[in-house]
């Protein structure tokens, strides 16, 4: 699996120019699966999006995580984190999960985000989306189970 989060302080997904979700202070987390990906990488991925400390203590330190700050999370379904771009100028997304495998994985997923008490909020899987991302640091990180 990879994600790439990132803090803000508002954000929201549109689908057909209406708003479908959207959420205050938290993480927006875009979510790419590929037909290896099982209950280990939801696991470990779970752990470390919901220990992550990267919201600012009383003394400006990244010292709290998401739970801390009673952030939600906007979860985005994007199969493009698995571009292959070695060859020629059009990206190849053979890496990405078949779509029934991925969509079950996102699904997990997200309940398992939700089971540790955070408020998980998802985009539809396989739709057009417009993401609409007020980033707040700008805090981005990057995770890949296959270098954990």
């Amino acid at each position: 699996m990879r994600v790439v989060l990132q803090r803000v302080s508002r954000a929201s997904v549109s689908i057909d120019d209406q708003v479908y979700n959207k959420i205050d202070k938290g993480f927006v987390l875009l979510v790419g699966v590929n037909d290896n990906d099982g209950n280990e990488e939801i696991e470990y991925l779970v752990h470390k999006i919901s220990k992550l400390r990267v919201f600012e203590d009383e003394q400006g330190k990244l010292n709290l995580d998401i739970n801390r700050v009673n952030g939600s999370i906007l979860s985005i379904s994007q199969f493009t984190l698995f571009a292959d771009t070695k060859k020629g100028n059009r990206p190849s997304f053979t890496g990405a999960g078949q779509p029934e495998h991925a969509k079950k994985i996102y699904e997990q997923f997200n309940d398992q985000l939700a089971a540790t008490g955070l408020e998980v909020k998802p985009g539809v899987f396989g739709a057009d989306m417009l993401v609409d991302i007020q980033n707040d640091g700008p805090v981005t990180i990057m995770f890949d189970t296959e270098n954990k």
